[in-house]
């Protein structure tokens, strides 16, 4: 039987930063994937190119039943922190919208940094073998896996949630949690597209492909970003955001010109061109198809200079507050993230070990935190690892 210090299951973000983590710490430490492939999600990420942080990344950017869960990691292994290992590797890179930093190459390059430090921290990485049983016994942990029995004094799952099922996700830590009678909430699909109800599925699916900036709403929280139409549904970032805050029944609101005075420019307009069709105004704020549709679908038609204030009014708000019930999101096959999970009340915050089993650690997505698109979901994979390859 191999025995070893520490097993970590689970070879993506958090797995890897772990195992590194706790290798320079002189531990012996044996990484099991129960895939072929080594990080999948870090390399299907930003389109190829990892958007591994996030440089406003706070607190504040994490959705969870217990907020504070989540500060003493983040506090202690930031995005500069990140930032700094990835500059040590020479990987270059750029800032997007909002903070989001991208390989200006490829997410290999990211992928490449975390198994350059787990080989220099002397880390073992076994692809392709299957954790069967875990069991604690008076030393620590026994697993029966495809590759034979190991022995371990720490067991570190780091095997994700339930997004993505055909990238590897499997619900493996949440049935290791059970095992153990770890408390579990609730688990949804997050950071997932829209689908749509089938008159406005049918209204809008001419707009397939069509993107456009927008503010995002439900209730008091709200995202500015891009929308985007598909055939199915809504996408784009501000959708995958407000995605994290919608329960089915819900409506979302939707303002095509945030922070623009659409109704002062419609009155404008008016005196300027006040033989245009309101289709044609529309449209030099919008593409001219995307003008057409949604005036036929809100209803709006007419020469501008017929049209008088109030019916003015009623063209912005059809535009600046509409309002759309999903019929549901895509579910787990492109969520990004899983939003619930493992109830941090039962996890030391400084550790991820659980409180009720000695040398058991939890970290990364299969918790209940769940950031904002963005980078933030990648940082608490690093900043979970750490924490806890500083303890193992």
């Amino acid at each position: 039987m191999q025995q070893v210090d520490v097993v970590i299951v689970g070879a993506g973000a958090s797995g890897l930063m772990c195992a590194a983590t706790a290798g320079y710490r002189g531990r012996s430490v044996l990484v099991l994937e129960h895939t072929a492939k080594i990080g999948r999600k870090i390399l299907m990420s930003g389109g190829g190119r990892c958007n591994f942080t996030n440089i406003h990344n706070s607190p504040a950017n994490f959705i969870s039943e217990n907020p504070h869960f989540c500060k003493s990691a983040l506090s202690r292994y930031s995005a500069q922190d990140f930032i700094d290992l990835v500059d040590r590797h020479g990987v270059e890179y750029h800032e997007k919208t909002l903070g989001q930093l991208f390989c200006n190459e490829s997410s290999k390059e990211i992928l490449q940094v975390l198994l350059t430090e787990c080989d220099w921290a002397g880390v073992e990485i076994r692809t392709e073998t299957q954790v069967h049983k875990l069991q604690q016994t008076d030393n620590g942990f026994q697993l029966q896996t495809t590759a034979g029995n190991i022995a371990a004094k720490s067991v570190v799952i780091a095997t994700g949630g339930l997004s993505i099922p055909n990238g590897g996700a499997t619900s493996f830590a949440y049935d290791i949690a059970e095992q153990f009678s770890l408390d579990l909430l609730p688990r949804s699909a997050s950071l997932v597209p829209f689908t749509l109800q089938p008159k406005d599925k049918e209204q809008l699916s001419e707009l397939s492909g069509v993107s456009h900036r927008v503010q995002a709403s439900i209730g008091k929280t709200s995202f500015i970003e891009m929308m985007l139409f598909t055939h199915r549904g809504l996408s784009g970032p501000a959708i995958l955001q407000i995605s994290n805050y919608w329960h089915p029944g819900e409506e979302i609101e939707i303002d095509l010109f945030p922070g623009f005075d659409l109704l002062e420019w419609l009155k404008e307009q008016r005196e300027l061109r006040p033989k245009a069709e309101l289709t044609t105004i529309m449209a030099q704020q919008m593409s001219k198809r995307m003008a057409q549709i949604l005036c036929v679908k809100f209803e709006l038609s007419g020469v501008i200079g017929n049209l008088s204030n109030k019916q003015l009014e009623v063209v912005a708000a059809a535009f600046c507050c509409w309002k759309i019930k999903p019929s549901g999101t895509e579910g787990y096959r492109t969520a990004e993230v899983t939003m619930g999970g493992i109830n941090t009340n039962e996890i030391n915050q400084k550790t991820m070990e659980a409180k009720s089993v000695s040398g058991l650690y939890f970290i990364g997505e299969c918790l209940d935190v769940t950031g904002h698109l963005g980078g933030h979901n990648f940082q608490w994979a690093w900043a979970s690892g750490v924490a806890a390859g500083q303890a193992v």
